[in-house]
This record gives structure tokens, C-alpha cells and sequence, in this order.
């Protein structure tokens, strides 16, 4: 994963809301349409449109068109992609239940 990839999807996680719309998304067993998304959250269409366009740019989400509907599903392939980087670079990669040493 580039540093370019990792720092988008960080900072789409980083907004509440944005990882609240992620984690309903991830947690569907299916497709979701974009008006489903709209009705479960207490903010305007438009903003939930922003928070899909972020969560797409940042690769954690797909949109299929379907005539005038937009169906998105959450790549949780991604996000593991994402986690093992994560790990990676703070260098918990390869350490299997190793704790933290705390000072």
C-alpha cells in the first residue's frame, strides 16, 4: 500500500460519522443502496454523499450503478490490507500476541 493510500484511508476513518457509514456498510451482508444509507443517519443526503465520495476515494468503499440507483459494499479487503500496514509500519508486524511495553 502506498503512502498515499494508507494517509486517505486514515484520514476517512478519522471522521466519526464517515467510520459509523464504513461500519454499517462492512457489517451489511450485502450491497447497499445509497437512499438505505441516507435513512439511518440523522444528516442530509448531501452530506452523506460526501462521506461516500471519501470513503470511494479512499478505496474502502465500491459504487455499482444500476439505472438511477447507486448501490455501494464496503471493501473490508482494504481495511485489512490497511490494518496490516498499520501494523507494519508501528512494527507490531509478525508479533503475534506481543504486548506493548509501556514506560
Amino acid at each position: 500500500m502506498d503512502a498515499t493510500q494508507f494517509q486517505r484511508i486514515a484520514k476517512a476513518l478519522a471522521d466519526p460519522r464517515r467510520f459509523e457509514i464504513f461500519e454499517e456498510m462492512a457489517a451489511a451482508t450485502d450491497e447497499m443502496a445509497c437512499g438505505r444509507i441516507v435513512d439511518k443517519f440523522p444528516i442530509s443526503q448531501a452530506t452523506v454523499s460526501h462521506h461516500i465520495k471519501e470513503l470511494t476515494d479512499a478505496g474502502l468503499i465500491e459504487i455499482r450503478p444500476e439505472g438511477q440507483f447507486r448501490y455501494c459494499r464496503a471493501r473490508t479487503d482494504v481495511l485489512e490490507e490497511y490494518m496490516e500496514e498499520m501494523k507494519r509500519r508501528v512494527g507490531l508486524a509478525g508479533r503475534k500476541g506481543a504486548k506493548a511495553k509501556r514506560t
